[in-house]
């Protein structure tokens, strides 16, 4: 071997230099336009004192080990049994990430023989585990139940005998669009079906009591859901909700929870915390509902942007380059708000995702959108 060994990785590098897309790290700067704490909760005194509470009756920082050996502590099990009861199921299992629990789910559920229909936009941790699956699994246009439909009467067509796998977001998280819920449970009813919901970012901002879009159907036999815990509920870590058979499952083939550390104690506490202050607090909801009011009829009125009437309003611009100067120019402006690029959009649509949350007021989000259309005006 005569390359170098580090030769192809900087290869790779600039090659994304070239064409914009290289990523590095920034700090925090500015008001907060791109973090996904819709209801300004992560900073909040409540939450602190809830863990400064744990720790001070002896609460553990570390997990110690997996959940199946000594890992299993209180405090993930009175999350567990209070998120069920918040989301209507008949149990919840706590993961370190929604990411994890996204692969955990569609690596361990779907069985060899079945078919998974993925919406082509869902989160990349879906793809992933889409991907490392037994299942053989297709990709559907976005938000397009015909298309869905067909995959699922191709692949009987062709022989398919096993069970059926949906699985969408229910808010989709770079465009800000709700997935047709009412059309896709009927969907899973008529092939006996079941449908995995990822409610990473409805869950506290949409439903009632901030439950999530599917709630009208959480509890049914065919109906899986994830509710990320880091972003409205302000800490980290995902509850997979649904039915009791089904988590047992994951408890016991489920590779990514049996070899995992558990995730923190402190967190289950910080969870817990936040799913009453849901109940509590429900002015928060009401708060950030009034900013996607403003923020969308502003940017419709002064920036020819029309509104997803969700907490996530892209702006789509297309070309790379030009994203990533906008969005450098709005954060020189004190505005946080980040360009997204390929791979994490479809080529051609790099766009400035802006976030709607709580640690922003009306008058932030005015000043935003005044220089959103100072900086996208025609020199």
């Amino acid at each position: 071997m005569n390359a170098a060994p580090l030769a192809r990785y900087d290869a790779t590098l600039r090659g994304l230099a070239r064409k914009d897309r290289l990523r590095t790290l920034a700090p925090r700067a500015g008001l907060d336009f791109s973090s996904n704490d819709y209801l300004g909760l992560a900073a909040s005194a409540r939450l602190g004192e809830a863990v400064a509470a744990a720790i001070a009756r002896g609460t553990p920082v570390g997990a110690t080990g997996s959940r199946l050996l000594r890992g299993n502590a209180p405090e993930h099990e009175a999350l567990e049994a209070d998120a069920a009861t918040f989301f209507g199921a008949e149990r919840a299992l706590f993961f370190g990430s929604g990411y994890i629990a996204n692969v955990a789910l569609l690596t361990t559920l779907p069985q060899k023989g079945d078919l998974l229909v993925l919406d082509e936009l869902a989160h990349a941790s879906m793809h992933e585990g889409a991907q490392a699956g037994r299942a053989h699994f297709v990709l559907a246009a976005h938000n397009d139940v015909d298309a869905a439909e067909d995959a699922i009467t191709r692949w009987r067509a062709a022989g398919g005998m096993g069970r059926v796998w949906i699985a969408v977001e229910s808010l989709y998280s770079m465009d800000g669009d709700r997935a047709p819920l009412d059309d896709l449970v009927a969907l899973s009813g008529r092939y006996e079906a079941f449908l995995v919901v990822d409610e990473a970012h409805a869950t506290g901002v949409f439903g009632p009591g901030g439950r999530g879009l599917a709630a009208a159907f959480e509890g049914r036999e065919n109906i899986v859901t994830l509710h990320t815990c880091g972003k409205a509920l302000g800490a980290s870590g995902a509850l997979v909700a649904g039915p009791r058979t089904l988590c047992d499952y994951l408890v016991n083939r489920c590779r990514p929870f049996i070899y995992a550390t558990a995730p923190s104690p402190l967190m289950a506490v910080a969870v817990r915390e936040a799913l009453v202050m849901l109940a509590d607090e429900s002015e928060r909801r009401s708060r950030l509902h009034d900013h996607i009011a403003v923020a969308g009829r502003q940017l419709a009125e002064h920036c020819g942007v029309a509104s997803s009437d969700s907490q996530i309003q892209p702006v789509v611009i297309g070309d790379n380059r030009r994203t990533m100067m906008i969005a450098s120019e709005l954060q020189a402006r004190g505005f946080d708000i980040r360009g997204i690029r390929p791979p994490t959009v479809p080529e051609g649509t790099s766009r400035l995702r802006i976030s709607l949350t709580l640690n922003v007021d009306e008058a932030a989000i005015a000043a935003m959108v005044d220089a959103l259309a100072d900086v996208m005006a025609p020199a």
